[in-house]
């Protein structure tokens, strides 16, 4: 057995280094070039693993994350909970950047100036009742989300709820996303002209809440100019918000006004005491008193982001080699890919059969302590990898649930107990 693996590790195949740009890298906390090496056990030399990194190794691994993405559990469960049982997926969509080596600002150009000079930005979008994650573009941290905004009604399906935030906010999106038989849920853009469904009397935002006495209001508005092109027909939400919050948010801002050279008007300033939301979801299905809870679920992939970073390291890179640097990102999102899955499958079927829940953090963390090991097993065998994984997984599973806090309950806590955290009822009387 010894022979044939010493025979085996004279060359490195296209697979091999599938395994190291995916699972290796997850058990190195430096992967460098030499440690590269020293995790395959090839005879190379470390420039020899430098030049590995080409345009073709990019083309290989993008494929494979596309293939990883394409396959499907034939018997997925989805989460159930009631508030999201009339939505057939909820997609949540957001973007997350980090600064690169500034040699690489041709490839990846930053903002400049305070910002980075290099900065690389990805693009993710997350199927909530399923655990799929899906839609990654790379792109440089420059480009704006809202640059992304035409391609989301594509990934869409009748009867989908997509949840995003401003970044992603446009007319044209909305209404698309509306005439495909899908759902929307975001934030107000508060520069979009709006009037009355009904009336289409023009709607001065700021002037009308300012004499509101109430905490929580409901309106049907259409969107945009004039109806036709580019108009959206919608239920607006305003939800009063601390005075603590509104301050915060005025700070925030007149900080960004002066940056720019601007001052924010009066109305606009006065619009920070409200959350205001967007949807065409129908009151029937969704509550208006259930939407600011519905919208946290737009968390869940900043939690995403959160384990990219921070177990996966998918920030950090120490190369001046594009080439390198895109295939350490489409291995890392690959076996994120993986990871989420496995997590969806296990997390799925204990929250509807216990109302308990597997923690994606301390997922990612054991397995990725087992990882080094997991890479060593695949080189050898894949058959005994999956094995293993599978038997770790099992055993794993009791100590990787989340603790029950009252103080401090989940979103899916939430969301099945949404009946007892209603806000005020919501009201319409004022359009009479």
């Amino acid at each position: 057995m010894a022979a044939g693996f010493i025979r085996r590790i004279r060359t490195l195949s296209a697979f091999d280094f599938l395994a190291l740009m995916t699972v290796g890298q997850a058990g190195m906390k430096h992967p460098s070039l030499a440690g590269m090496v020293s995790a395959m056990d090839v005879r190379m030399t470390r420039e020899a693993m430098h030049m590995r990194f080409t345009k073709e190794a990019v083309t290989f691994l993008e494929t494979c994350l596309n293939h990883a993405l394409q396959q499907r559990i034939d018997d997925a469960i989805p989460i159930q909970t009631e508030l999201l049982q009339p939505f057939k997926r909820v997609l949540i969509f957001d973007s997350s950047s980090w600064d690169v080596d500034p040699h690489l600002a041709d490839v990846f150009p930053g903002s400049g100036g305070g910002a980075s000079v290099a900065n690389c930005k990805l693009q993710v979008g997350y199927e909530y009742k399923l655990g799929e994650l899906g839609f990654f573009k790379i792109d440089p941290g420059i480009r704006p989300d809202n640059a992304y905004t035409d391609q989301l009604p594509s990934l869409l399906q009748p009867g989908d709820l997509a949840l995003f935030d401003q970044g992603y906010f446009k007319l044209k999106t909305l209404s698309n996303i509306d005439e495909k038989g899908a759902y929307f849920l975001t934030r107000f853009y508060v520069k979009t002209t709006i009037q009355e469904a009904k009336t289409s009397t023009p709607i001065e935002l700021g002037k009308m809440l300012s004499h509101l006495p109430g905490n929580a209001y409901q309106i049907d508005v259409i969107m945009g100019g004039h109806k036709g092109k580019d108009t959206v027909e919608c239920r607006l939400i305003c939800l009063r918000v601390c005075e603590q919050v509104a301050n915060k948010r005025r700070r925030r801002l007149l900080k960004e006004a002066q940056k720019k050279g601007r001052t924010p008007s009066i109305s606009h300033l006065s619009l920070c005491d409200w959350t205001l939301m967007v949807t065409n979801v129908p009151d029937a299905l969704l509550p208006a008193g259930m939407v600011r809870l519905l919208y946290t679920l737009r968390w869940q992939i900043e939690l995403l982001f959160k384990q990219l970073k921070s177990i996966l390291c998918i920030h950090q890179s120490h190369t001046k080699n594009v080439n390198r640097l895109k295939c350490q990102i489409y291995g890392k999102l690959i076996l994120a890919v993986i990871l989420h899955r496995i997590h969806a499958r296990v997390n799925n079927q204990i929250w509807n059969q216990t109302r308990r829940e597997l923690s994606f953090d301390k997922l990612y963390k054991r397995i990725q302590e087992r990882a080094f090991s997991l890479f060593r097993l695949i080189l050898f065998s894949v058959e005994e990898a999956i094995l293993f994984l599978s038997e770790e997984i099992h055993r794993l599973i009791k100590y990787c649930l989340k603790s029950r806090q009252r103080s401090r309950q989940t979103t899916l806590e939430l969301l099945e107990r949404g009946a007892e955290y209603h806000v005020s009822p919501i009201d319409t009387a004022y359009l009479t």
